[in-house]
């Protein structure tokens, strides 16, 4: 059974979809906005079977890509794409097919490495994701 606390993010997330959603309808171009509505996908997300999941990763990626389409230099754009390409890497059960996104988010973390590299998390991510994608593994 899920706890208080854990209702109570799945409905925060819920709700901050449904105004990321009603402020999209009104203003498409708001790429602070999508990030938002990206993040709140990857956070309920958690709470789904894994194909439920899967498509939620794929949706706030699409969100989160349409937010770079309207702002190149957005770096929390780039961090949440490396980090859902992660996350639906590990859901996937077979390590073919886990390897593209790793490889997508390790090129992610560089980009954001590229741009400021003296930032350590950005580094480890890079570091991270290039190991676990070299690394043999099933879910």
């Amino acid at each position: 059974m899920e706890s208080s606390s854990e209702l109570d993010r799945l409905h925060f997330f819920e709700q901050a979809c449904k105004i990321s959603e009603a402020t999209y309808a009104s203003n498409p171009l708001d790429a602070d906005n999508l990030i938002r509505w990206a993040g709140a996908l990857l956070e309920l997300c958690q709470f789904q079977s894994i194909p439920d999941s899967q498509k939620m990763i794929q949706d706030a990626i699409s969100k989160l890509e349409e937010a770079l389409s309207i702002n190149p230099k957005k770096h929390n754009a780039l961090w949440c794409l490396g980090n859902a390409q992660t996350s639906f890497a590990f859901l996937t059960n077979k390590e073919d097919e886990a390897g593209p996104y790793f490889e997508k988010a390790a090129q992610y973390f560089q980009q954001l490495v590229d741009e400021d590299p003296s930032n350590e998390i950005y580094m480890k991510s890079l570091e991270i994701s290039a190991k676990v994608g070299l690394s043999p593994y099933l879910v």
